[in-house]
């Protein structure tokens, strides 16, 4: 009898020391851990870090109680249904402090089943992911950042050797061979770029490469059905445009919208714009953006792509100073260029040249090409 009283206070003084050792836990733990009541729908424990962190007790904790169990009465029904994925649940939401602030968690639940199998009651923590949220941000950034360094001055590389291409028909194989060569090794970096180092990539493993080319056309119809939503009076012409043309196809939205922003902003509403695409007379593509208001005065014509200048008529008139610096910045690095000019009819019209190759041994038909563009001798 004494040794089984002995015993029965070891093992007591055991659980009252492992009972102080998990309360140690919990009282220092960043997470916030919670005991609900199936029957009752009530909270009935929770642990001090939700008063250190959200500013609540189980006395004042009704706002947290209906963001933690407001799926308690359909879960239980479920699982009472059969539905066994119910008992265990991880789930991220958004939880509010008692001071208003709104803040990202993650909450991991489980139900715990009384003698006959039934739910009992519920047990769970909540995670705060700001920490885990800020560091995915911080890192999309940093790779966001790494990713235009890398693809700005690969970019112009790109731009130039299509303008070499294009206005080298008269040389010979072995140099045309060392533009494609030099063409291959762009492509391999920008496809190295967005496997690795796109923010998306980060997010989604797997994600297929960001296209490099457009067909100019729809890139035209696109920008102008964008304009509509604006300026009804929108037209686009497009004559003997190539079916594909080699550039950032975003990047060239961004262009063309920067332009008909300024056209429309600087022109009354009922002024019609056009844009016209088509083969330039020296070779490759201009894409013109055309208004028919009263111009820009020649003394400004110069200066109009500078970074912040705004022209004499510009008052009354909302802008930075940097949509048409940022569309040349985006022509430029694709080897081409932009201009403006005013026409006599009156107006204003702008003109983005982009070069293509063409009889330089490479092709921008999809279909028949290799991974560098050149035409597929198989």
């Amino acid at each position: 009898m004494a040794q089984t009283i002995a015993e029965l206070q070891a093992a007591l003084q055991q659980s009252q020391a492992n009972e102080s050792r998990y309360r140690l836990l919990l009282e220092h733990s960043n997470e916030i851990s919670w005991m609900a009541d199936c029957a009752t729908l009530q909270l009935t424990w929770l642990s001090p870090a939700a008063e250190r962190q959200f500013g609540y007790t189980l006395d004042t904790a009704q706002a947290l109680s209906q963001s933690l169990l407001h799926d308690l009465p359909a879960r239980l029904q479920r699982y009472a249904e059969g539905d066994l994925s119910r008992r265990r649940l991880l789930r991220e939401t958004e939880l509010e402090q008692a001071d208003g602030h709104v803040v990202p968690v993650e909450i991991e639940s489980t139900l715990v089943l009384d003698d006959h199998g039934a739910p009992a009651t519920v047990v769970g923590v909540v995670r705060d992911l700001s920490a885990r949220r800020e560091l995915a941000a911080q890192q999309k950034k940093f790779a966001s950042m790494l990713s235009h360094e890398f693809r700005t001055p690969l970019s112009t590389i790109d731009g130039a050797v299509q303008r070499l291409e294009m206005t080298g028909a008269h040389h010979d194989e072995g140099t045309r061979k060392r533009y494609r060569k030099i063409q291959t090794a762009v492509d391999r970096m920008l496809a190295m770029l967005d496997e690795y180092l796109s923010p998306e990539r980060m997010a989604s493993i797997g994600r297929e490469r960001q296209p490099n080319e457009i067909n100019p056309a729809t890139l035209l119809e696109t920008a102008a059905e964008q304009a509509r939503q604006r300026r009804k009076t929108v037209t686009v012409r497009s004559i003997g445009l190539p079916q594909w043309m080699r550039c950032d196809p975003a990047g060239m939205r961004l262009c063309l919208e920067m332009l008909l922003d300024n056209a429309i902003k600087y022109t009354d509403d009922n002024i019609p714009i056009e844009l016209v695409g088509r083969i330039a007379a020296e070779g490759g593509v201009e894409l013109l953006v055309r208004d028919h208001g009263a111009g820009i005065p020649e003394a400004e014509l110069p200066h109009v792509f500078d970074k912040a200048f705004r022209g004499s008529n510009a008052a009354g008139v909302a802008g930075s100073g940097l949509g048409l610096y940022m569309a040349r910045s985006i022509v430029d690095v694709h080897g081409g260029t932009v201009t403006a000019r005013n026409v006599s009819e009156s107006g204003t019209e702008f003109r983005i040249w982009l070069p293509i190759a063409a009889n330089a041994g490479k092709s921008l038909a999809r279909g028949e090409v290799s991974s560098d563009n050149s035409l597929d001798a198989s």
